[in-house]
């Protein structure tokens, strides 16, 4: 009878622990990310002219950067998960769910930049009219460069923001990572629609929160034993 119960407890529930390598989610997302914005600012000019052309030009870059979004999205989602597993019980309701919602409209923001990037793309065929197809081209230019620069930047800030924040309040991460996070944030927030190149601070801040976790995930893990 003690076997059996021991055997029973062994088959019960287990609770979750976050794999560690699981922080090399953000390196992942930091390379993705990276790669798919150089390969859409060197092959998507932010000027008016010659709409059509570039388009058929540059149609293989395109391509390549509007494949690579979504897993750079997926591991994106890891990135916050992991992030978010470090708080522990320092984790703050209020502070928690701006981080969450704004990484969330980052990556649909996106989303929806690389969507419409894939739309011209695929709309540079059997073109009917050149005038009207130019024109249409045009407009989706300008919606990938609003969306991706205007808003998902900001978004971005945001999430940087809070999440820096959370690091201030609970001393999870070193002060210099939260004042490189404060400064990173308000050059998107100020300078986001200067060019699109500006995009990449986001995946480099990503990259070095990710290397950060890895090197300081035992003294995480101290501290969350600590409190609970």
């Amino acid at each position: 009878m003690p076997t059996s119960s021991k055997r029973l407890r062994s088959l019960g529930p287990h609770q979750l622990s976050t794999p560690r390598a699981a922080a090399l989610a953000g390196v992942l997302f930091a390379l993705l990310f990276g790669t798919a914005i150089v390969l859409i600012r060197m092959r998507m000019p932010e000027g008016i002219g010659e709409t059509a052309a570039w388009l058929a030009d540059e149609r293989r870059g395109i391509v390549t950067a509007t494949a690579l979004m979504p897993f750079a999205g997926i591991t994106f989602l890891w990135f916050i998960a992991v992030v978010r597993d470090g708080f522990g019980r320092y984790e703050d309701r209020f502070f928690s769910s701006v981080f969450l919602g704004s990484g969330l409209l980052f990556l649909a923001m996106m989303f929806v930049a690389t969507a419409v990037a894939a739309g011209l793309v695929a709309s540079n065929t059997d073109v009917m009219s050149p005038q009207i197809h130019s024109d249409v081209v045009e407009f989706g230019k300008m919606v990938v460069l609003t969306a991706s620069k205007t808003y998902a930047l900001r978004m971005a800030a945001v999430f940087m923001i809070s999440l820096a924040t959370i690091w201030l309040k609970t001393g999870l991460m070193p002060r210099w990572l939260v004042v490189l996070s404060y400064s990173a944030a308000l050059t998107l927030l100020v300078a986001s629609d200067v060019s699109l190149w500006i995009t990449l601070v986001f995946p480099v801040w990503v990259l070095t929160v990710s290397v950060l976790i890895l090197l300081r995930s035992g003294f995480i893990d101290q501290l969350r034993d600590a409190v609970d």
